[in-house]
């Protein structure tokens, strides 16, 4: 299963965050982690997921893009649990 960190920004509202959520659940991903912060200064939050799925990323990251809320998605391509070295 391939994870995935990705670096939403958005216009901060109640449902935005809702919506973020459910377009990952629905284009199959699962959240390993997730991290929000809020900048009352331009009314806007900075959200850090880190996804699994065996489907390619590029899905989730067309369909938050297509948001009408979200400013900004970037990805950042981690390395599948089974190709970490271990020692």
């Amino acid at each position: 299963m391939m994870h995935h960190q990705l670096a939403v920004n958005a216009r901060f509202r109640p449902e935005t965050v809702e919506r973020i959520l459910r377009v990952v659940r629905h284009r199959g991903f699962q959240i390993c982690a997730m991290n929000m912060e809020t900048d009352l200064a331009t009314d806007d939050i900075n959200l850090e997921l880190t996804v699994a799925s065996l489907r390619p990323v590029e899905l989730l990251f067309s369909q938050l893009s297509k948001l009408v809320d979200v400013a900004r998605v970037e990805v950042h391509q981690l390395t599948s649990q089974s190709q970490q070295i271990r020692a």
